[in-house]
C-alpha cells in the first residue's frame, strides 16, 4: 500500500517536515469540506504551502475536493489501517482536542482510577531526585500528547517514569478505543528503579496496556535496539543542568531521524541565569522550544519547587544531536552536584577549573555562562570529581 505521507513529502519539500503533512491529512479525516484557509490555520502553515500539500494528497487519491476538501474512502482506510484510527470514540477525541479542560468531566472516572493506583505506588527515592506528581498531572501529560498528534499510532518513550505517564497514556487509549481494537500505539519505559518498573508491569499486564519496561541506568547509553525507534518521549529529569541534558540526550538517541518530533520536558521553574544556560544546552542539541506551559505539573510534598514545575515542549530539527553519547561520569542528581568538587578542562585551551562545593563557581551551568577565563570557550571536559564529606553528616550522594 502506498504511503501518502512519504509521497507528498517527496513532491512538496517543506521546512516543517512530514509530520505537518500527517496533521493536515488528519484534519481532513475528521472534517468534511475543509477549506484551504482552515487547513492553513490549523496547521500553522502559509496558505500556499497548505494548498500545495492538499494538491499532492488529492493527486495521490487520499483527498478529494468538493466544497472544500475531505478524505476519500481510500484515504480513510489507509489512516485507519496504518495509524490505527478504526474504532476511535470520535466524540471524546473531538472534545479533548478542542477543549483543554474537557478532561475534567469527560475523564472523571479515569482520573478516579488513577487516584487509586497512585496511592499504591512505591515511595519516592529523593537521592535520585524522584518526586510524586499528582494523578491529574500524569493524565494531563497524556492528553497533551494526544493534542500534539503524538499519541494514536505512535511509539512513545518515557525516559524515567516515576510519574506513571505510561499508565495514563495506556488507560487514555482504552477510553479512546472502547472496542479494544487499537494495536498501533506502543509505550516503552526506561528507568533505573526496578520498583517502579515492577509496579508499572503489574498494572499494564492485567489492564492489557501496550506498555513495555526495561531497567536502564541512563549514565550508560541506551541499548542499540532502542535507537531511532520512537516518535516522541517524555522526561522529568533531575533538576540539574547535567540531569536535563543527559536525559534529553538519551531520549534523542531513541527518536526517529525526523524533524518536528516532540519532546515533553518537565522541569522546575529556575532563575533567569539557569534558564539561559538551559536554553544554551537545548540549542547545542539542535532543539527548538515550541511551547512553555508554566505551572503545568503539580507534585505532592515537593516544597523545594513550590509543588509545581513547567512543561516545555521541544521539537527536533535537522541539526538535532545528543550532547552526551558515551558513559556519563559527571555529578547528576541534586545531592551529588551540591556535595562534589569537580575539575573541568577547557577543550579549546586546556585551562583547568574547579567547580562545586563551596567553590567560586558552584555549577557547570555557571561555568558555561562565564566561559573559560583564558580563551572564552564555553565547552569543558570533566577531568575528576570527589565527594565532599560534611563533618557530622552522612554522605547521601548517589554515586
Amino acid at each position: 500500500m502506498k504511503n501518502y505521507i512519504e509521497e507528498a513529502s517527496e513532491n512538496v519539500r517543506i521546512e516543517e517536515g512530514s509530520r505537518i503533512i500527517e496533521q493536515l491529512l488528519l484534519e481532513c479525516y475528521f472534517g468534511f469540506g475543509v477549506s484551504t484557509k482552515e487547513l492553513a490555520r490549523k496547521t500553522l502553515l502559509p496558505i500556499p504551502v497548505a494548498a500545495a500539500i492538499k494538491k499532492e494528497l488529492i493527486k495521490s487519491g487520499a483527498l478529494a475536493q468538493d466544497r472544500g476538501v475531505y478524505c476519500t474512502a481510500q484515504g480513510k482506510a489507509w489512516i485507519e489501517q496504518e495509524w490505527g484510527y478504526r474504532g476511535l470514540n470520535n466524540k471524546l477525541h473531538r472534545e479533548l482536542m478542542a477543549d483543554d479542560a474537557a478532561w475534567g468531566s469527560e475523564l472523571a472516572d479515569l482520573l478516579s482510577r488513577l487516584e487509586e493506583l497512585f496511592r499504591l505506588r512505591p515511595q519516592v527515592n529523593v537521592q535520585i531526585d524522584q518526586s510524586k506528581c499528582t494523578p491529574e498531572t500524569s493524565l494531563r501529560r497524556a492528553i497533551l500528547c494526544l493534542r500534539q498528534h503524538s499519541l494514536i499510532g505512535k511509539r512513545i518513550l518515557c525516559v524515567g517514569d516515576d510519574d506513571l505517564v505510561s499508565i495514563s497514556i495506556g488507560l487514555l487509549l482504552q477510553r479512546l478505543f472502547p472496542g479494544g481494537e487499537h494495536s498501533k500505539t506502543t509505550i516503552e519505559v526506561v528507568d533505573i528503579d526496578e520498583r517502579f518498573l515492577t509496579f508499572i508491569r503489574d498494572i499494564a499486564g492485567p489492564e492489557k496496556l501496550p506498555v513495555k519496561c526495561r531497567q536502564v541506568d541512563l549514565r550508560q547509553p541506551l541499548p542499540e535496539d532502542l535507537h531511532d525507534q520512537f516518535d516522541c518521549f517524555f522526561t522529568d529529569p533531575p533538576y540539574t543542568l547535567q540531569g536535563m541534558t543527559l536525559f534529553v540526550s538519551r531520549g534523542i538517541s531513541a527518536l526517529k531521524n525526523r524533524k518536528g518530533l516532540p519532546i515533553f520536558l518537565s522541569f522546575a521553574h529556575k532563575s533567569p541565569e539557569f534558564m539561559l544556560a538551559m536554553q544554551r544546552e537545548l540549542v547545542r542539541m539542535g532543539l527548538t522550544v515550541n511551547a512553555t506551559l508554566p505551572r503545568f505539573n503539580a507534585y505532592e510534598g515537593a516544597e523545594m519547587i513550590a509543588n509545581r514545575s513547567q512543561m516545555i515542549i521541544l521539537k527536533t530539527t535537522e541539526q538535532t544531536t545528543q550532547e552526551y553519547t558515551g558513559f556519563f561520569a559527571d555529578a547528576l542528581y541534586t545531592g551529588e552536584v551540591k556535595r562534589t568538587m569537580r575539575s573541568y578542562r577547557c577543550i579549546k585551551c586546556g585551562e583547568s577549573v574547579e567547580v562545586g562545593f563551596q567553590g567560586h563557581i558552584s555549577t557547570i551551568e555557571e561555568l558555561k555562562n562565564l566561559g573559560c577565563r583564558s580563551c572564552g570557550n564555553d565547552t569543558f571536559h570533566l577531568v575528576d570529581k570527589k565527594i565532599i564529606q560534611i563533618p557530622g553528616e552522612t554522605n547521601k550522594s548517589n554515586d
